[in-house]
């Protein structure tokens, strides 16, 4: 089976991660970094802010189960793209709302989405979320990977992302792999 992918930062990967790694048709979400200028970035690097890199989650799916389309507008659910640099009390270019677009149909059906968004007033403010091509994608540390399905506890996870979780869960029940 030939799986594409999509890549996306909106935020700490830890919460993206763990929604799409719930939905039918995505074979896997990995964490990451992109959009930086040095070589294989390290989550204290690219916490400085100055590698340009952003937290992001790389999506493995099956489009015959769940479209491009329906990434977008899972991604835009799961955080403010209307926050410049920041999602909440994360701070800094590494936390950007991105979209790393894989081809150019891709860079069209983000465009498209984001001006339909626009269009129908679906936020407050301007969407603030950039287009950029993806040159290289950096698998995040190993304990990044699956951090929150595996730490619920930790005082962020709990405090910061169970809420937005319950949310996701919430809205995409039927989305949702069983």
């Amino acid at each position: 089976m030939q799986f594409s992918q999509a890549t996306f930062a909106g935020g700490c990967f830890w919460c993206i991660e763990a929604a799409f790694n719930s939905i039918k048709g995505v074979n896997k979400a990995t964490s990451g970094y992109c959009g930086g200028d040095s070589k294989n970035p390290t989550y204290e690097s690219i916490c400085t802010g100055q590698t340009g890199h952003a937290e992001v989650v790389q999506v493995e799916f099956d489009s015959a189960v769940i479209t491009y389309q329906e990434l977008l507008n899972i991604f835009f659910s799961l955080h403010d793209a209307t926050q410049l640099n920041r999602q909440g009390n994360d701070i800094g270019t590494q936390y950007r709302s991105a979209i790393f677009y894989h081809d150019e149909e891709q860079q069209q059906l983000a465009q498209c989405y984001m001006q339909a968004l626009t269009e129908n007033a679906v936020f407050d403010a301007p969407i603030v979320t950039v287009l950029e091509p993806l040159f290289q994608f950096y698998v995040a540390e190993a304990y990044h990977q699956g951090y929150y399905l595996q730490n619920p506890n930790n005082g962020y996870c709990s405090m910061v992302i169970s809420p937005k979780f319950n949310k996701f869960k919430s809205n995409y029940k039927q989305k949702l792999k069983p």
